[in-house]
């Protein structure tokens, strides 16, 4: 619930995005998604073609981002996101796309 101590602090998303987000601009998506919401960390392409997403923020707007991740961009098919949280590690730098390895976009 937004407001309690718990979802104010500060915390760390890893999350995997399977299925065709690649090429069809899911990092640009995230990258949006992430920075309206304030967020730090990264979005990148992976060899096995998923995209992972490092971010952290508050658990209320990281799920808020889990939520539009799992959705996808409109070109995407999301076939499932896989998450993973950790506490913060202080990552204060803004939200940034990382080439990583990819096959498109």
């Amino acid at each position: 619930m937004p407001g309690d101590p718990e979802s104010m602090a500060r915390t760390r998303l890893v999350a995997s995005a399977r299925g065709r987000v690649q090429g069809v601009g899911y990092r640009v998506f995230a990258f949006r998604e992430a920075r309206l919401l304030e967020l730090d960390g990264f979005v990148s392409n992976e060899p096995d073609g998923s995209v992972r997403i490092v971010a952290e923020g508050t658990r209320h707007d990281l799920e808020a981002l889990l939520e539009r991740l799992v959705e996808g961009p409109p070109a995407a098919l999301v076939d499932r996101v896989i998450e993973r949280w950790e506490p913060a590690r202080g990552q204060g730098t803004g939200f940034r796309i990382e080439s990583g390895a990819h096959r498109g976009d």
